[in-house]
């Protein structure tokens, strides 16, 4: 049963998958590595000023960090290709223009920052100002959304098909 409030799927090909999936376990497998750096430096002394000691746990931190992203978005990511769709939504390769100028058009994928690497097309968040404006969003409706500027723009949906990574 649907409750409405659950985030759309992220999609991720096989090869963006299998590349997080690596640099999961890549992390995981580091562990040790920045424990025993962090019980090196906390043997050097005084940790008020030791540098090295925190600049370890800040390191330990951000790669925790990035574990726990990686787990979540691999445990809760589809994989293979979005269904298509009648609508603007996540995984998808859309098509814009600006203020009614047919000309100032830009054609970008709506998804996860983590597909940035996969591909050459500029990535929107479908959490984004330009994202949230277009969800749902079928070809030829204009939608309005406030940049962070603070200027509202009118975009039109030209097309969307599901990206193919």
């Amino acid at each position: 049963m649907s409750t409405g409030n659950e985030a759309p799927a992220t999609w991720l090909s096989q090869d963006a998958h299998d590349r997080l999936k690596a640099e999961l376990d890549e992390h995981i497998a580091n562990r040790p590595v920045i424990a025993a750096e962090i019980n090196a430096r906390r043997e050097e002394g005084d940790l008020r000023e030791n540098g090295g000691y925190h600049a370890a746990r800040e390191e330990q931190g951000k790669a925790e960090g990035r574990i726990r992203y990686l787990q979540e978005l691999l445990r809760t990511a589809k994989v293979g290709e979005a269904p298509s769709a009648d609508a603007v939504s996540p995984g998808m390769v859309v098509t814009i223009y600006f203020d009614d100028d047919k000309d100032d058009t830009e054609t970008f994928l709506l998804g996860s920052r983590e597909v940035a690497s996969t591909t050459d097309l500029t990535v929107y968040s479908p959490e984004s100002a330009l994202g949230k404006a277009i969800l749902g969003g079928r070809a030829g409706q204009t939608c309005t959304y406030t940049a962070p500027s603070g200027a509202d723009i009118k975009v039109t949906v030209v097309s969307f098909e599901p990206y193919s990574g």
